[in-house]
């Protein structure tokens, strides 16, 4: 039986010795990869910092200490010390998530998924614990390119400024920030943890206060000594905004790690430690492409080899070739995105326009104020952007955007529900809180042919569009020469001259409505299916002639009810007077849980089975009602 099996608590971690520490490591990295590889997950971030966490958990104890993990991606030796017996659930359907959740266990201190905000958390668990007379410490744990991210510099201005006893760990695994690991850098930690070092520091200071020194030669002596100290000494940055601070140190050695943290919580002062660790640690594949193991589907462990099935291009993929035909073209043409290249389609772009790409880090605020800019003088930029991560953006869309009517195209991929990733990453609110700004247009294809046309339509509209799609493959449509689309304009995809209903679909759910059309018919029941295009503006004509005389009208989108499309056009036939009935059909007012992308359309009756279920019973109660009123009035 090995350590890992035997440990039950993680308290037990005090009393493990180095070399048994150690072993654990390799426990853990073993069952990292063995569960990653048929799961799917966030690999190479939590091989990197297994011993890291492993050090933080044999110094501090986390059922009163308290410990925030930025993104949470980096996460899963924290997940497998506190629920290892059901870490191979991980991402799955009802089992454990893949980020850190407070209702998954008392743990996790704080729920994450997105990048930035680890540092604000712990400072406010810390005010709690002050507030209320407890005395655990908080630690912070922060990857560097999360320091990209404006909001981890605004929490660090204000810790340094409150001077509380905040722990922050940089996790630095892309040598970011620095590289000199080593002696020196040891040696200069040593030094300033030393308490001999630290009183007779303050005595200097209290001692050069007291001289009768003029101002000029006290501002020499501290220029000086700060110049000085930023050529030898690394992190002056953090020192300057109020923290100690200390490394970097190598992230895979314990026992230093142990001395340091062991030291670090005693001091009285914010300190941030800067640990240095290699993505995807132990895992040759990982560490040669830690991008590409990043984030990972299911693989094979012995070769590293990604387990594809063959399928039709995605709409990335689409995207991704659109935008290098459309910039061949248009040399005014930019495009931006926060810290995924990769993932958005832009890396063959960057490659062949690297003077036209920009990306900025995890930096969203700032990637739409820049690409706003860009459009003030003269050029079209592109932002490519995951829906979730838009969010982050919403007063910059509104303000530097929209308020000015700038020609930015938001390229919105993984809309909708993304799957195992879950509630922090579907892209499930873009369509309802960026329909209420002004100037605004929304677009959603039904098919990767569709998305094409819809990004030249909006390259030649001079105003903010943006295009949502889902992630994952199109539906093999063939790829027209036509590139363009009639504005504002919805289509008829089946059209019956017995129907009854209107299924006024958005996107992804184009699809599923059509499917649901052929079982409804099965029980003879007939439904039109319209495709919106546009959710905003959208096309009131259509809606006018369709649904004149049907029984019901029905909306479908892959997106939040509240607000969306269904909210688009109840709202034009309350303001028009028509009087249909609407059953919306979407994501209720709650955050879906991860899964496949199957189970949760399952469970949020977004399938075709599931949407013709819905219809089928609304057309009864509604036939139900009629009967019951005429007979009302009859008695009446």
């Amino acid at each position: 039986m090995g350590l890992l099996e035997r440990l039950t608590s993680p308290a037990e971690l005090h009393r493990l010795s180095l070399n048994e520490l150690r072993i654990l490591a390799e426990e853990i990295r073993e069952l990292i990869l063995d569960t990653v590889s048929k799961n799917g997950g966030h690999l190479a971030p939590s091989l990197g910092t297994v011993e890291l966490t492993l050090a933080l958990y044999s110094i501090f104890d986390f059922s009163i200490d308290k410990i925030v993990w930025d993104v949470g991606h980096q996460a899963y030796t924290h997940k497998i010390l506190t629920r290892k017996d059901n870490f191979h659930t991980l991402r799955k359907f009802k089992g454990i998530s893949g980020f850190p959740r407070r209702v998954e266990s008392t743990f996790d201190s704080f729920g994450v998924g997105h990048a930035s905000t680890s540092i604000s958390a712990a400072l406010g668990l810390l005010a709690a614990e002050e507030l209320q007379n407890k005395f655990g410490r908080v630690v912070a744990v922060i990857g560097d390119g999360a320091l990209t991210g404006g909001e981890s510099f605004e929490a660090l201005n204000h810790a340094g400024q409150l001077k509380k006893n905040l722990i922050v760990i940089l996790n630095d695994n892309e040598m970011s920030i620095a590289k000199n690991v080593g002696a020196l850098s040891e040696y200069l930690s040593e030094v300033r943890l030393n308490p001999q070092y630290r009183k007779a520091k303050k005595d200097f200071e209290d001692f050069v206060k007291g001289l009768p020194l003029s101002e000029t030669i006290l501002n020499a002596a501290q220029s000086v000594r700060y110049g000085l100290k930023s050529a030898i000494v690394p992190g002056t940055i953090f020192e300057a905004l109020g923290f100690t601070y200390i490394g970097p140190i190598d992230g895979h050695n314990i026992r230093t790690m142990q001395d340091i943290f062991f030291r670090a919580r005693e001091l009285d002062e914010p300190v941030l430690i800067h640990v240095h660790t290699t993505k995807g640690k132990g895992y040759e594949p990982a560490e040669k492409s830690p991008e590409k193991f990043h984030g990972v589907g299911k693989f094979d462990k012995d070769t590293g080899e990604i387990l594809k099935k063959n399928s039709p291009p995605t709409y990335t993929e689409i995207f991704s070739q659109a935008i290098l035909d459309l910039a061949e073209k248009n040399k005014k043409v930019v495009a931006i995105t926060a810290a995924m290249p990769a993932g958005t389609g832009l890396k063959k772009f960057a490659e062949k326009f690297p003077e036209r790409f920009f990306d900025v880090g995890i930096a969203e605020e700032h990637a739409v104020t820049l690409a706003a800019g860009m459009a003030a003088g003269g050029l079209l930029p592109i932002v490519a952007i995951y829906s979730t991560f838009i969010q982050r953006a919403y007063d910059q869309i509104l303000h530097d955007v929209c308020l000015q009517n700038l020609p930015v195209i938001f390229c919105l991929d993984r809309a909708g529900l993304v799957g195992e990733d879950g509630a922090t990453h579907h892209g499930t609110f873009d369509m309802a809180f960026l329909r209420t700004i002004p100037n605004m247009n929304i677009l959603a294809p039904k098919d990767e042919n569709e998305l094409r046309q819809m990004f030249f339509t909006a390259a030649e509209m001079k105003k903010p569009v943006a295009i949502r799609y889902p992630r994952g493959a199109g539906l093999n449509v063939e790829i027209e020469e036509k590139n363009f689309l009639a504005w504002g304009k919805a289509e008829y995809i089946l059209q019956d001259e017995k129907s009854d209903v209107v299924i006024f679909a958005a996107g992804s759910m184009v699809q599923n409505s059509v499917d649901a059309a052929k079982i409804l018919r099965e029980k003879n029941i007939f439904a039109d299916v319209i495709n919106a295009r546009f959710i905003k503006p959208i096309d009131k004509d259509i809606l006018k002639n369709s649904s004149c005389g049907k029984k019901l009208f029905v909306t479908c989108e892959e997106g939040t009810i509240s607000g969306g499309l269904g909210s688009a056009v109840a709202e034009f036939f309350a303001d028009e007077n028509i009087s249909v009935p609407v059953l919306r059909l979407g994501i209720k007012d709650n955050f879906v849980e991860h899964g496949s992308r199957d189970e949760l359309l399952e469970i949020c009756g977004l399938t075709a089975k599931k949407i013709a279920e819905k219809i089928s019973t609304k057309l009864e109660i509604e036939t139900d009602v009629k009967i019951y009123k005429k007979s009302s009035l009859k008695k009446f």
